[in-house]
């Protein structure tokens, strides 16, 4: 029993503070001879600025300011700030070391346990103090959190700062609390000024080539990649010479980009293929998305990474009209197309040399799909409509003399002109993964992981957060649109090699993100949705499969908010029975199986993007408004 008695009588703060070990050791810790003498320069400079402001007699070495400094690239307000919050802590920390020494000092005056029972008598404070930590433990978001993984280090401030730390909070020490901190000084990359460099170069963009099965988008793809030199004329006859063999000669350039044997066997693509391309001003990697309904899932997926797109659709007697009835994929991608931000398009009529290059057939079409693409959301001034055919070459990279009644220009020269779109560098860094894979880039090892930077930026020997799990690795090696980098910025489609992870931690979907900023992972959200074309009505209960870049999960709409008017955007109706076609509306959703990342809308425009689907078609898209529930 005295063994027991001992424990009840431990006080658990002195315990921990004995076991609280200072880590002096650190093979990264900023060394001055490693910089330029330019960088020592500034940091003298730096320093002398930064006492100045908060004055020489503080409890912080001129070391500590000059890490502060390099941690934040000579950034002297930011690194004034973070010593104004260091000096706070340690006056804080000392305030706290007095009252416990007075704790103690009171402790030893008071009589013990045994002279009195009164003295077991919980003091008033001591008592709300067990109040707010029991509310605190029963508290639905710390359970969350602590189920996600972070439960021990999420302060309870607001929800706010339980799923992610601000950018502008200076760490505890600039170092150590960096995922920079596995970076050494002279290896660490100041993206942004890079970026600034790369800036003069061509601005990129993502660019996925959509429509209904056999429109010819590999087939026009294709042939575009030829005209402009990235397949030689060897690899091409080779191409030919194969799909010959194959009884499928016209499938040549096609094969350019459908590359397994299934996708060559079937005449159809099954995957995104990703290639990459230079126009005069532009460059370009391209997304070739499958166009058979069975292959919806990766056709979002990659339709998610672009930044424009191209509608490519079968001006064939029947073939337009089989795309574009009902189940036709011409309008499901279309749609999907702008429900995930896609807001440029090309529309490329192909194969109108069979229709010997008739103006009445592409007037047709043009007029058609004009009228149902601005209903979808497309403004007239951000479409752009080309006839072309694929396996010839017409309207491709030049103009062409068989179509006199076309004035406007070829294909290759409507996709030079494209805007690129502005990128979220300052938000933190999120990558969707979409690929993955045993095995390093060249000769390192560990796992890799591909996609598209969404948010943020990388670089090499940064640490990085996989969600859900919460495992880290660390950045070894790096390619940027297939070429060897040390850093990668929103927008670029990179695959990655990291060290410290199982492949067993990754899956299609998760997202790679900063250790101090992790995307929260929900199973309960309010959506903002538009209801399309569904056979049955949207009613509480109603069963989805959710959409969100590469994840797709079986899901529930549990609760009809409101109806919105759609011009406004102000509620006509609360607590609907039901949805019908055409309508917007809120709606709360419960993912069934588990939680997945999602961030709201405002907060990150790929992740806070959805899509419902049912039975094989789209039913409703929309935009995460409010995330309800956080962790698993």
């Amino acid at each position: 029993m005295s063994r027991h008695r001992a424990v009840r009588n431990l006080d658990i703060d002195e315990v921990l503070e004995e076991d609280d070990y200072a880590d002096d050791y650190d093979e990264n810790e900023l060394d001055e001879t490693q910089l330029s003498q330019e960088d020592r320069a500034q940091l003298d400079e730096g320093l002398s600025y930064v006492l100045s402001v908060v004055g020489e007699d503080i409890p912080v070495t001129d070391f500590e300011i000059k890490e502060a400094l390099w941690y934040y690239y000579f950034d002297r307000e930011e690194t004034v700030n973070w010593v104004v919050e260091k000096i706070a802590k340690i006056k804080a920390e000392e305030e706290k070391q007095k009252k416990k020494a007075a704790k103690k000092a009171a402790k030893a005056a008071a009589p013990s346990p045994s002279h009195s029972k009164s003295t077991k008598a919980t003091p008033p404070s001591s008592a709300k103090q067990q109040k707010q930590q029991q509310q605190q433990d029963d508290d639905p978001l710390t359970q969350d959190m602590q189920a996600l993984g972070f439960g021990s280090s999420v302060k309870k401030h607001s929800k706010l700062s339980a799923v992610s730390t601000p950018a502008s909070t200076p760490p505890e020490t600039p170092r150590s609390a960096s995922p920079l901190a596995k970076v050494p000084p002279v290896k660490r990359v100041n993206v942004m000024e890079e970026y600034a460099k790369r800036s003069g170069e061509k601005p990129k963009l993502n660019l996925v080539v959509i429509g209904h099965v056999d429109a010819g988008k590999s087939t026009l793809m294709g042939h575009v990649l030829y005209d402009l030199g990235h397949v030689n004329d060897r690899t091409m006859k080779k191409y030919e010479h194969d799909s010959q063999k194959l009884g499928k000669g016209s499938f040549a350039f096609a094969w350019v980009l459908d590359e397994t044997g299934e996708e060559r066997d079937r005449g159809i693509t099954m995957d995104i293929a990703t290639n990459h391309f230079e126009t005069e001003h532009r460059s370009f990697t391209l997304l070739d998305a499958p166009g058979h309904r069975d292959f919806i899932p990766n056709m979002i997926s990659g339709t998610a990474q672009a930044d424009a797109a191209i509608l490519v659709v079968d001006a064939s007697t029947g073939g337009f009209e089989s795309g574009f009835v009902a189940n036709g994929q011409t309008r499901e991608h279309a749609l999907l197309a702008r429900s995930l931000g896609v807001q440029q398009m090309i529309i490329a009529v192909n194969k109108l040399d069979t229709m010997d290059w008739d103006q009445g057939r592409y007037s047709e079409i043009v007029e058609k799909l004009g009228n149902f693409l601005t209903q979808a959301g497309f403004r007239k001034s951000n479409l752009y409509y080309v006839p072309v055919s694929g396996l010839t070459g017409e309207n491709l990279i030049k103009k062409s003399e068989l179509v006199q009644w076309y004035q406007g220009p070829c294909l290759i020269d409507l996709i030079d002109a494209f805007e690129p779109p502005v990128r979220p560098f300052d938000k933190p860094l999120r990558i969707a993964v979409t690929d993955f894979f045993k095995g390093g880039i060249g000769s390192t090892g560990g796992v890799s992981a591909g996609g598209t930077i969404d948010a943020g930026t990388v670089q090499v020997g940064e640490q990085l957060m996989v969600i859900p799990g919460g495992e880290i690795g660390v950045v070894k090696a790096m390619q940027v649109n297939d070429e060897t980098a040390t850093w990668g910025a929103a927008g670029d489609s990179v695959l990655m090699t990291l060290s410290g992870l199982d492949i067993m931690n990754l899956s299609t979907g998760c997202v790679l993100c900063n250790t101090l900023q992790p995307v929260p992972v929900t199973s309960s959200f309010n959506a903002q949705i538009v209801v399309f074309d569904v056979k049955i009505p949207i009613t509480s209960g109603y069963p989805v499969v959710l959409h969100n870049q590469g994840l797709d999960e079986p899901a529930s709409i549990i609760k009809l908010l409101s109806i919105l008017d759609k011009s406004t955007g102000e509620v006509t109706k609360r607590n609907p029975r039901h949805l019908a076609k055409g309508m917007t509306a809120k709606v709360k959703i419960q993912l069934t199986n588990r939680a997945i990342p999602l961030e709201t809308f405002k907060d990150n425009k790929h992740l806070g993007r959805i899509m419902l689907r049912k039975d094989g078609e789209t039913v409703a898209a929309g935009v995460v408004t409010e995330i309800l529930t956080y962790g698993s």
